[in-house]
């Protein structure tokens, strides 16, 4: 490992994760590790924060409250979505982006993120290259959308699959609690890419019996495919649980949505998804049965530390570590990516991946992982199984998460 030069700088982007926070630790425990006469900076509420000055340094914090970092939900340090422009188009941010480098003396830029951060990471890799400023910027990969390329799946994922299936389970015990017909629509996150619902086919293991429909943003849409669909399921078993993504789309390719204030766009450009569950309840209340209802699971899916996978939260603090040890080494340009063993025993290991292939692309799930009436392969719930194990108590004695105080991290 080279000899560190410098001050090591980290920021949060993008929607929160159960184990966003356990990838910050994982840097910031590493560095601290090598007690050299650097310090760990970290960005409130991400790239935005850091182009404002709002900088904390880490080693201020006491040693509790940066091991209750690990273990905490949501972003510690605050996020943001926020858009640097293209370089050519106004090279402000990216100037004054340089210029706070070289008065904090950084020399290290670890942005965690999704795929927007990680072109982020990209544009300011290039621009620092162009200045002839000596700077290691790396993506580490955080998404629960797991449509990241080139990496196996994303931090933050695979507690997320852990919750919705257990959700599903949940929900398919509620309705078989009547003798009636009962329909339980659930809507879960997934502008693009299908992976969250998909993963939901898991649940099978857990309850064979189970009379379930899933539907991606990987196969277009169909309002009467759909309803052929329900009254075919019902036909079997009078109890459905029908999981649908948020980001449903035509044949043609647009959003399927009845709410108009839905179509809000972010700092990106990307729509503000959400009611297509409603849009589907409704459909079946029209033509199939009134005994339908809809659970939309909403942001509580990104962040339910409860529900954490002890394999994501271990992942996630590695490939923070493996963040760091990268850029020691003096990689720039690169996204941490996950790598899944051959053998038949589940373990990852890392590797690096070109900041621009990867960003502005999407994994979509593939078309052969989706089986036969909406469900999905073997291929998709041996991916899914190893990502959701182990537990981690996260309840105090009062039986409330420990949750330690924002205030210390802003």
């Amino acid at each position: 490992m080279n000899k560190i030069n410098g001050n090591c700088l980290i920021a949060q982007s993008g929607g929160p994760t159960s184990v966003i926070n356990a990838s910050t630790y994982g840097i910031i425990k590493k560095f601290l590790s090598l007690e050299s006469e650097f310090t760990v900076y970290a960005g409130v509420h991400g790239i935005q924060g850091v182009l404002d000055k709002k900088l904390i340094d880490v080693r201020n914090l006491a040693e509790a409250t940066l091991a209750s970092l690990k273990n905490m939900p949501a972003a510690a340090f605050g996020s943001c979505r926020y858009k640097m422009k293209d370089i050519q188009e106004d090279e402000a941010d990216y100037k004054n982006l340089i210029d706070i480098f070289k008065e904090f003396n950084i020399r290290y830029f670890l942005y965690i993120g999704g795929n927007d951060s990680m072109d982020a990471a990209d544009k300011i890799s290039r621009y620092a290259e162009i200045c002839g400023y000596d700077v290691k910027v790396l993506g580490v990969p955080k998404t629960i959308d797991n449509d990241l390329v080139e990496t196996d799946h994303c931090p933050g994922f695979g507690s997320t699959a852990k919750y919705v299936s257990n959700v599903g389970i949940e929900l398919w015990a509620d309705i078989n609690a009547y003798k009636k017909e009962s329909i339980m629509v659930m809507e879960v996150m997934g502008r693009d890419a299908g992976w969250i619902a998909a993963s939901t086919g898991i649940i099978k293991r857990a309850i064979p019996g189970l009379n379930q429909l899933i539907y991606l943003p990987e196969v277009p849409f169909c309002a009467d495919k759909f309803l052929a669909d329900i009254k075919q399921a019902i036909q079997n078993n009078n109890k459905l649980l029908v999981v649908t993504s948020e980001g449903l789309k035509s044949d043609d390719g647009q959003y399927i949505n009845i709410e108009s204030n839905c179509y809000n766009s972010d700092a990106f450009g990307h729509a503000q998804l959400g009611g297509i569950g409603r849009y589907l309840q409704q459909c079946i209340k029209k033509n199939v049965t009134k005994n339908v209802k809809l659970t939309e699971v909403g942001v509580i899916q990104r962040c339910a530390m409860h529900c954490v996978s002890k394999t994501d939260l271990e992942e996630a603090e590695m490939v923070g570590r493996a963040a760091l040890h990268y850029a020691l080494e003096g990689y720039t340009g690169y996204m941490i990516a996950l790598v899944r063993a051959k053998d038949k025993s589940y373990h990852c290991t890392t590797k690096l991946a070109k900041l621009d292939s990867v960003c502005n692309k999407v994994k979509n799930v593939p078309l052969n992982w989706l089986g036969q009436q909406n469900s999905v392969t073997q291929e998709m719930v041996d991916y899914i199984q190893p990502l959701i194990v182990g537990e981690v108590g996260r309840f105090s004695e009062s039986g409330l998460i420990q949750y330690p105080n924002l205030s210390f991290f802003r």
